[in-house]
């Protein structure tokens, strides 16, 4: 009887915690070879992006990274000051943000961030703020 009551509060705990789909379930993929970003809401692709990843004599870190803070609009003290709307920080002071250099989108460009047209990084920081950073991943691969 001990046996049963254990095992039916280990289910019961069990159910009460987030699933492990629950943890992902906004996922940006930065593939930096083609100069996109993928984004997937529950496994579904939801939506698909050009970027601008690092130009020569910079590098996008390559990896897998919950998102650290979100600034509705940042700007860099490294960079002159540079406006980087919609900002995800997820990895020391790279983030994905908006820019105002559209015709660069789809080539390397950046110092290191993932830029996207200002109108998707909102999007895409609204994803973030609903779903939430623990339950957002951003994978950057080449």
């Amino acid at each position: 009887m001990l046996h049963r009551v254990l095992l039916i509060a280990a289910v019961t705990a069990a159910s009460l915690l987030p699933s492990q789909g629950a943890a992902e379930a906004l996922v940006a993929r930065i593939d930096i070879s083609s100069q996109t970003m993928t984004v997937t809401m529950k496994g579904q692709v939801i939506h698909r992006w050009l970027v601008s990843t690092a130009r020569r004599g910079y590098v996008t870190p390559r990896g897998s990274w919950r998102p650290k803070r979100l600034n509705r609009m940042w700007y860099s003290s490294k960079y002159e000051n540079a406006p980087m709307p919609y900002s995800v920080f997820y990895n020391g002071g790279y983030a994905i943000h908006g820019t105002g250099y559209v015709r660069q989108l789809g080539r390397p460009a950046s110092h290191g961030c993932v830029r996207l047209r200002v109108a998707n990084a909102a999007r895409f920081y609204a994803l973030v703020r609903q779903v939430g950073r623990r339950n957002t991943r951003i994978v950057v691969t080449r």
